[in-house]
C-alpha cells in the first residue's frame, strides 16, 4: 500500500470514535502487518474486546 494511502487511513482512524476505529481497522485492505500494528497502538486498550469481537 502506498505510504500516502496509509497516512490517510491512519488520520481517519485517529479521528474516529471507537466504532469508527473498528470499522476502519476491519475494512482496510492491503495493509502490511506493521501498518495494522501501528493502528492497534492507537486503539484504546480498554476497548480491545470490542475489536476482537468484530474480528471474530
Amino acid at each position: 500500500m502506498a505510504s500516502k494511502d496509509f497516512k490517510e487511513i491512519k488520520k481517519d482512524f485517529a479521528l474516529a470514535d471507537v466504532p469508527g476505529k473498528i470499522d476502519v481497522y476491519i475494512n482496510a485492505e492491503g495493509l502490511t502487518q506493521e501498518q495494522y500494528k501501528e493502528l492497534l497502538r492507537m486503539f484504546p486498550l480498554d476497548q480491545l474486546g470490542q475489536l476482537e469481537e468484530a474480528l471474530g
